[in-house]
């Protein structure tokens, strides 16, 4: 029986190496994946899952108004799918959400989900505070701050470093944008602490 899972972190944890590791094994047992990314970030070209370790590949662009189980059923029909994986899940709406559970429920594929909890400012993202509560199988990736405690929060920075303490839940970025911290530095980098 198929199962929906989250995996999440701190930007830097591995991720989408993990994804990536995923897809080989199941291939490598001759088992087809359908590889899936959000088409609002484009930092690796669209379409593509890279990882900091400096492997990527191909994978399914879609956007935020997708019918993800039309899209997977629909594949799934062409040639049958053993697994879906999914990168930057934060990025999935609430609806998106429910649709891999239809994947799940209905077609009994397994998907696979990726992502970061929350954003800058500590707020949720809405596809991965859905994912937190319906997945059936939640894991987390731990990273840890500069201190060596374990990272929970992403920081979002300017060109200088700074802290960004106000802005869009989206900013797409990487280690340019922003630094993984536990939450005692990200609570003193945003003057958080009362």
């Amino acid at each position: 029986m198929a199962s929906l899972y989250f995996t999440y972190s701190a930007m830097n944890a591995g991720k989408s190496t993990s994804l990536l590791q995923v897809a080989h094994n199941y291939e490598e047992r001759d088992q087809r994946v359908l590889l899936l990314t959000p088409a609002i970030d484009d930092r690796a070209g669209n379409g593509k899952i890279a990882s900091r370790l400096g492997i990527d590949r191909q994978a399914l662009a879609f956007s935020n108004t997708t019918d993800l189980a039309a899209l997977i059923e629909a594949r799934h029909r062409q040639q049958p799918i053993d697994c879906v994986l999914l990168d930057e899940a934060q990025f999935l709406s609430e609806e998106q959400v429910w649709q891999l559970t239809d994947v799940v429920d209905r077609v009994d594929i397994p998907v696979m989900c990726y992502g970061i909890r929350t954003d800058a400012f500590g707020r949720n993202f809405p596809g991965s505070a859905v994912l937190l509560g319906v997945a059936d199988k939640v894991s987390e990736m731990k990273t840890i701050c500069h201190c060596g405690r374990k990272a929970t929060m992403n920081l979002r920075i300017d060109a200088q470093g700074n802290a960004v303490k106000v802005g869009d839940q989206i900013a797409i970025g990487g280690n340019d944008r922003y630094v993984s911290c536990c939450r005692k530095h990200w609570k003193e980098k945003l003057d958080k602490n009362s």
